[in-house]
């Protein structure tokens, strides 16, 4: 069975304009991933939606543009992103764990192997799904940059997965015509494609999501680009079907 890591942006998880989270959503995800831990498969969840959550929680109007209103968001958020997925999973019978980490913590030889010795533990006892987000409170890299793509692919290395798949507003990758490219062989073949454009509460946008892509890549990681608003998208990439913009392993050379 596969160890699969899955990440879900904030436009995924997020309403009302990203101010508040989408019960709605969090129950659907929940259901589509117990269907895969019911199937033998160990399951990873990078969370970004922390910061939208506060603003909801603070009674704000918007997402600060500071970066101290950022992470004071994301402090006040972060409780409420894990009741929503705790609530999810019950439902299925499956618990989780929240883990909050930083670029530094990976870096680090001896920190990256406590979180590595943490994340197989709760995988171990086979009913929780581990739910990691960036320490938003404390770390910058995600808030400015991010949205937790590049953090997913260096948890995909940490737990030696078999797969990542990132969840995001958008059907996979567009070409020019804006038809879905189904399969990509190489990130440099489709970074012409790239639009600038982002949703509000979105930080990353489609060319960190590539960045993180190409990490994976070169861990032996293949990865897909899945429309998280879409039922069925998980089930189908893990079955390897047509689904969003698939980046399958190169093979190797001999």
């Amino acid at each position: 069975m596969a160890r699969i890591v899955l990440k879900f942006g904030t436009g995924v998880l997020s309403r009302s304009a990203g101010r508040a989270l989408d019960s709605a959503q969090f129950r659907r995800i929940a259901a589509e991933v117990a269907d895969l831990v019911r199937a033998g498969h160990s399951c990873v969840i990078v969370s970004s939606a922390a910061i939208a959550a506060g603003v909801h929680v603070l009674g704000l109007n918007r997402r600060p543009e500071d970066l101290p209103g950022k992470q004071a968001c994301a402090a006040a958020g972060q409780p409420e992103l894990m009741r929503g997925y705790a609530a999810a999973f019950r439902r299925h019978g499956l618990r989780v764990a929240q883990l909050l980490l930083t670029h530094g913590d990976i870096d680090s030889r001896i920190r990256r192997t406590n979180a590595h010795n943490t994340i197989k533990r709760l995988l171990a006892a086979g009913d929780v799904v581990p739910i990691i987000n960036e320490n938003d409170s404390v770390a910058v890299e995600e808030v400015r940059f991010g949205d937790n793509d590049r953090l997913s692919a260096e948890v995909a290395d940490l737990v030696a997965a078999n797969r990542l798949l990132l969840l995001t507003s958008s059907d996979g990758l567009m070409d020019a015509e804006g038809r879905r490219i189904p399969v990509a062989k190489k990130v440099s073949d489709v970074l012409q494609y790239v639009r600038p454009d982002k949703g509000e509460m979105s930080v990353g946008g489609m060319r960190t999501k590539l960045q993180a892509v190409e990490y994976a890549l070169s861990r032996r990681i293949p990865v897909a680009i899945l429309d998280g608003r879409k039922p069925g998208q998980i089930a189908a990439a893990v079955a390897e079907k047509d689904a969003g913009t698939r980046f399958p392993l190169p093979r190797r050379s001999r």
